[in-house]
Formats: structure tokens, sequence, C-alpha cells
């Protein structure tokens, strides 16, 4: 399964989320019946040899009278690299037991822990259906698929657009529903268990699964001729097996902070240390308000956007958002880019665990629950052809920061940089054009 949180943000959504996408564009008559392609080819690199991905994705969009429109999108990608397993970093090189319980890697003394046994190709397909019900009101309805080694997801959504005003007013709500069945390698470990050691897992079950409810309520503004404003609400509520199965917790000395040691029976390979599989609660309910503000100056265009979210986990995040399109003489322009995203640990994060203590009833050290703060500066390129197809090209770079409270780190932790800075590389170049 992948890293989600660092990665597939920057990838092409994973089911036909017709609920967050803003309506489709008016079809004008001329181009009434009439197919159009979307292509993109995305590379995502972050530093330190980590995650590196690269995704193609397809779309086509068939355009009927009467603003009909059917949309199908397929994506493929494959991502590979090291990514970090949630134990500490110490002053002695670490053994630990692959995912698939069949062998062991090592860790750097010094170097916070990666898995480097990191893997995945996901392939994604989703249909898209809209069209006018009435005179003031447009239906949109989807089916999303996507499969990954470890893990299959199936998702439909519906949602339904009412104009007001002159239609200068969109009010729209909508419905999504998606099924994830998860078979991690080498089984599902129970919720704080042990890593054991190469051959033995008596601690894992085959496969799980989850269920995700989404609604959203929204309104699109027309302010003036040059100004459009979009605001959101959205609840999500998921349930089921919401663990990473590849996160553990190192257990650790309660005075000097570092990793209990274990040895492995003669002749048999394992850890070197006592770590636990995380353990998260079996559900969680997010609430999210999104903004969005659309300014025409003249030819330039201005986007701002900001989207602030909460949790039952205890994680707030505030994302915000700006773009400027900028023409280039009459077929192309330059669109900057700069966003900022922040976000609470949650309730049940935990760098480490006491040797000793009592079990807390959840706990996880991936850093994708824990504080952090991001940047993303980016730019873009875009020119139409004479043929009246369109290229772009996009460039951007990422920088992640992430926080430990001082209160959760014990001893020698201290002078160890548990959560190292992530840096990584965005590029991808689209082409559009119709038949």
């Amino acid at each position: 399964m992948s890293d989600d949180n660092n990665v597939s943000a920057t990838l092409a959504a994973a089911t036909c989320a017709l609920l967050g996408a803003s309506a489709a564009a008016p079809v004008m008559a001329e181009e009434a019946e009439r197919w159009s392609f979307d292509t993109a080819l995305l590379y995502y690199g972050e530093s330190d040899d980590r995650v590196q991905d690269v995704s193609a994705t397809i779309g086509a969009q068939r355009a009927f009278e009467d603003e009909r429109l059917l949309n199908l999108t397929l994506t493929a990608d494959t991502l590979t690299g090291a990514s970090a397993s949630g134990a500490i970093a110490t002053d002695t090189p670490q053994t630990f037991t692959s995912p698939s319980g069949r062998a062991v890697y090592t860790t750097p003394a010094g170097k916070a822990p990666l898995d480097d046994t990191f893997l995945d190709t996901r392939f994604a397909l989703n249909v898209g259906w809209s069209q006018p019900l009435a005179r003031l009101y447009t239906l949109s309805a989807g089916l999303g698929f996507s499969t990954e080694y470890d893990y299959t997801h199936l998702g439909a959504n519906v949602s339904l657009a009412r104009d007001f005003n002159k239609r200068n007013t969109t009010v729209t709500a909508g419905l999504a529903y998606s099924e994830d069945d998860i078979d991690p390698v080498g089984g599902a470990p129970l919720p704080l268990s042990q890593m054991l050691d190469v051959g033995d897992q008596s601690n894992k079950r085959t496969s799980d699964s989850k269920d995700v409810i989404d609604v959203l309520l929204g309104v699109t503004q027309v302010l003036s001729r040059n100004t459009l404003l979009r605001v959101n609400y959205s609840y999500s509520q998921s349930s089921g097996y919401l663990n990473d199965p590849y996160k553990i917790l190192s257990v650790v000395d309660g005075v000097t902070g570092d990793a209990i040691l274990r040895t492995p029976a003669p002749g048999v390979l394992g850890p070197t240390g006592v770590y636990l599989y995380e353990g998260r609660p079996d559900s969680r309910a997010k609430h999210s308000l999104y903004a969005e503000m659309k300014h025409a100056f003249g030819a330039p265009v201005l986007y701002g956007s900001y989207r602030f979210m909460t949790d039952d986990w205890g994680i707030d995040s505030n994302t915000t958002e700006v773009r400027l399109r900028w023409p280039v003489g009459d077929t192309s322009y330059v669109e900057p880019q700069l966003r900022y995203y922040m976000q609470s640990q949650a309730d049940f994060y935990h760098p480490s665990l006491v040797q000793g203590a009592a079990l807390p009833a959840y706990a996880s050290a991936d850093f994708r629950l824990g504080e952090f703060d991001a940047v993303t500066l980016g730019l873009k390129f875009g020119h139409r052809t004479m043929g009246g197809n369109e290229w772009s090209a996009r460039v951007e770079y990422y920088q992640q920061s992430g926080t430990i409270d001082r209160d959760q780190l014990i001893g020698n932790q201290f002078a160890r940089e548990q959560v190292p800075d992530l840096k990584a590389v965005i590029a991808q170049f689209g082409y559009r054009f119709g038949l």
C-alpha cells in the first residue's frame, strides 16, 4: 500500500472524485458529439533515494448534445524506493524482519529506519456521467476501481447541482461510498503485536477491509463578471481496518530512550530490537471546509484557496494555495504556484513506547500522523498550438519539516534526528487534444 500522505497527494486520485471536482464547463453547440483527451506523465522523486514514482494518466471526455458528458480516466503508476518505518534512529545498526516475513533488512547507525522493500504498482479506472436534469438541475454520477498488489478499491458517487439567481448561484450536494480490501504482503499484523523472527507469522491475519462514506455540500457564487467564489463543506466517515500494516514503533528504555535490544535464536534471522506494529482506531470522522476564489485582472487570473480539516483523531490541518496564470503572448501562459500546509499530531502519536509501561489503546509513530508543515513551490508553462490543442509542463519543489514535542522524547533521543526533513521534486508533462 502506498505511502499515501506524501505521494498520492501529488498523483491523480484513485477514485472518481466527482464530489470534489468543479462542475463541468458548458459544452458549446459546435463542440457537441466529439471526443477530447487529456494526458499526463508525472514524475515524483524524494531525496535520499526514498520514494520514486512514475505515473501516466489518460482522460477521455465525450460531449453529447444537451450538455451531456461522459468522462473516462485510466491511470497507471509505479512506486519504488524506501519509506519510513516509524522506528527511532539509534547509535547502532538495526535489523528488521521484512513485511513478507521471509527476510531481514538493516538500517545504518544514526539513520531513521527506512523500509527499502517498498514497491507498488497501481492501476485505476474511473467512469463518470453528467447531464442536465430538468432546466436548472445537473446530475453527475461515477464509478471508480483501482488495484494494487496489496489493495483493491471500489467506489461510487452521485451529486446533484441546482442553479439559482439567473445561474449566478449553484448549490451542490453529493454522496460517495467506497469499499477497500487490504491484503498486505505477509498479512495484516495484529495491532501492537511484536515483530517476530523470519518465518513466524503467528501474529498476522491474511486480509482486512474498510468502508468510507463522503458527503459534500457546496455553493458556487458569481460575485462579479471577473470574480467567482466556491465554498464546500465535506464530511468523511471511515470504518474498518485503518492501520498501515507496514508501520512499527520502537520499544525503548524509559531513562536512556535507547531501543531495547534482543537477540534472535541461533540460526534464526530476526529483529535486533523490540518493535511493535502500530494500532489505530477502527473509525475516523473528518470535517473539511474549503473556499476558493478566482479573479480575472483582465487577462491574468488569480486563484486562491484555503482548506481547514479537523478529525476525531485530534488532527487539525490548514492548507493555503495561491496560483497566478499570466498570459505570454496570445497562445502561452506561465503559472507560478505557492502552497503551504500545516497539521497537528494525532492524539495517539508516539515516537516510541517505554518498556514496562502499560500499552496505550492506540499508538502510531507514522510521521504522517505527527506534527509537520510543508511548502510547495511550483511553476507551470502552457502553450496552445495552431490546431487548438494544448501542452503544458509543470515543475514543483516540495519540502516537509516535522516536529516532535519535547515531552515525548526521552534521554538520548534528543541528540538524534528522529524526523528528518523530506524533500521532493515533481515534474509533469501534459497534452490536451480533441478529435
